[in-house]
């Protein structure tokens, strides 16, 4: 398992739940076109968290939003 988990939720309902769980995230973004990717500082959290989430966690691909803009020179 990976420390990073992909859930069709809200960004505030994943921190929310990991709040609620004393998961630590260390990175969040948003997916397009729904749901949010979250990373936990270590593997035992992001398990309690894909547990929590029971089916609303995304095991297909999924699209990450860009983070950095893009330039053209």
């Amino acid at each position: 398992m990976s420390r990073a988990v992909n859930i069709d939720a809200t960004e505030a309902r994943v921190v929310k739940m990991a709040a609620r769980h004393n998961a630590t995230i260390s990175a969040i973004e948003p997916l397009l076109p729904r749901g949010t990717r979250a990373v936990f500082t270590n593997i035992d959290d992001a398990r309690v968290i894909a547990e929590a989430f029971g089916r609303k966690v995304l095991t297909g691909p999924v699209t990450r939003m860009p983070t950095r803009p893009h330039h053209s020179y």
